[in-house]
């Protein structure tokens, strides 16, 4: 299978620049916290600006140190965001990114069925990363703690309101997938169905569509409460 050169961009599991100093003073504020915080709080702790925190938290996130996640809902509209500081070797992309070529190429090489192989690894995967984790009775709320668990790996979820239609404009690996698209986005398929499954208490099926536009992969949630006559 040839997939061209579009697609998500890299996903970054490091600095790819030195920090700043405002952005490493926001770092070391945050490593001070012992429980995740909003950004609200965090920019009085620093005197800055929310939304200068924000972007700071935000390149955070993406650069692998640090790890954003939902608050408990409470009464109508999303739940804040709140962020706590990730040990280097904390976070999945790293793990993951330095065997993701070299496994995918046995995979690929050697497997009877590829992408069967492949969603099964991502099964387990996804099974790992949600060890511990207690499934939510609200559909809802599991979808929105998937999407936290990839932005914590690198795929910058962009997601509806309802978190069923998400974009992922970033990949981890995706030099790796446009190489061995079967495989890679097959583990990434199995990675969101099984961690989905583990998160909440109700059966939701997913719909991965990799490298779906120029920029970006797109992922279905909950596709089997799709409205009657809408299409994929």
């Amino acid at each position: 299978m040839t997939v061209e050169n579009n697609g998500p961009l890299p996903g970054s599991g490091a600095p790819r620049v030195p920090l700043s100093r405002q952005r490493s003073g926001v770092l070391q504020h945050l490593r001070g916290r012992t429980v995740p915080v909003t950004a609200g709080a965090l920019a009085q702790e620093c005197a800055l600006h929310v939304n200068t925190v924000r972007e700071h938290l935000d390149a955070l996130v993406e650069d692998g140190l640090a790890a954003r996640e939902r608050s408990a809902p409470a009464g109508r509209g999303r739940p804040a965001w709140r962020y706590r500081a990730l040990p280097p070797q904390e976070s999945p992309a790293r793990v993951y990114a330095g065997l993701a070529a070299v496994l995918a190429g046995r995979i690929a090489r050697t497997s009877a069925d590829p992408h069967g192989d492949a969603v099964a690894a991502g099964e387990d995967w996804g099974r790992v990363l949600t060890t511990g984790q207690e499934p939510s009775a609200d559909p809802r709320e599991a979808r929105n703690r998937l999407l936290d668990l990839l932005g914590e790996i690198g795929f910058a979820p962009e997601a509806d309101e309802e978190a069923r239609r998400v974009r992922l404009p970033r990949c981890p690996f995706v030099e790796t997938a446009r190489e061995h698209p079967g495989v890679i986005c097959g583990v990434h398929e199995g990675l969101a169905r099984s961690a989905l499954a583990a998160l909440g208490e109700n059966p939701q099926e997913i719909e991965l569509l990799p490298f779906a536009e120029p920029h970006a992969c797109r992922l279905h949630l909950d596709t089997g409460s799709r409205p009657s006559g809408e299409s994929r």
